[in-house]
């Protein structure tokens, strides 16, 4: 992917991960197409951007239903006829003992996580076949390989995250469309201070850390990269 002419979209951009990924991004003269449902979240988010070809925003969709995914498809596609990336940042966050996990945590957990990812790679993925070429990055998470005590549905759901990766990558790699994922330990923000006050935040790993990785698998450096799940952990 070339960056200098090249058009991403981001979802969750309005979140911390997603703020850091479109500064990063746009500083690589990438043009943006910034997704969130908080309109006004996103409008701060995206204010202070500065790139050549501009950027588009899209607020108020539902991506846990396909009919939305494929709304951004082509409103980004209207305003500038490609899609050579996309970076799904949107997920969901519930603990609780495996013993005190419902089947509703499970069906909350899978839905944002697992079910965004796989309505944001289908809406994509035809454009990026007429084109013959695309990046597809998701945000998995490091409990997905190893389920910690009290996170069963959330790493189950991130589980499912990599396990999508993994199957559109081995069927698109004949395609020139790479799909990957980033695996971030626990991240450097207000809320997560917030929650674990007593936490080590030295070892964390900052969103823009993860923003710059999410970069590399997007870049043309990244060309023979596929079906990976890439650990940024910081030094947790």
């Amino acid at each position: 992917m070339n960056e200098t002419s090249s058009v991403v979209i981001v979802t969750g951009a309005a979140g911390n991960l997603g703020r850091a990924l479109l500064t990063v991004l746009a500083a690589r003269g990438v043009a943006l197409v910034a997704v969130d449902h908080h309109a006004a979240a996103l409008k701060d988010a995206t204010a202070g951007l500065r790139i050549a070809d501009g950027h588009l925003t899209i607020a108020g969709l539902d991506l846990k239903n396909p009919g939305d995914c494929e709304q951004v498809v082509s409103t980004a596609l209207d305003r500038f006829e490609r899609i050579d990336g996309v970076v799904h940042t949107v997920g969901g966050f519930e603990a609780a003992p495996a013993a005190e996990t419902g089947p509703d945590m499970f069906e909350r957990m899978f839905q944002l996580n697992a079910i965004t990812t796989l309505n944001i790679f289908r809406a994509a993925l035809p454009s990026m076949r007429a084109a013959g070429s695309g990046s597809l990055v998701a945000v998995g998470a490091w409990p997905a390989l190893r389920a910690p005590p009290g996170l069963s549905a959330y790493a189950a759901a991130k589980s499912a995250v990599l396990r999508l990766v993994e199957s559109f990558a081995d069927e698109l790699k004949g395609e020139n469309i790479r799909v990957n994922a980033v695996l971030p330990g626990i991240i450097d923000t207000p809320q997560n201070r917030a929650a674990m006050p007593h936490g080590d935040v030295a070892t964390w790993v900052r969103p823009e850390q993860i923003a710059t990785a999410i970069a590399f698998l997007l870049s043309d450096d990244a060309s023979a990269v596929t079906g990976a799940a890439l650990p940024v952990r910081g030094a947790g």
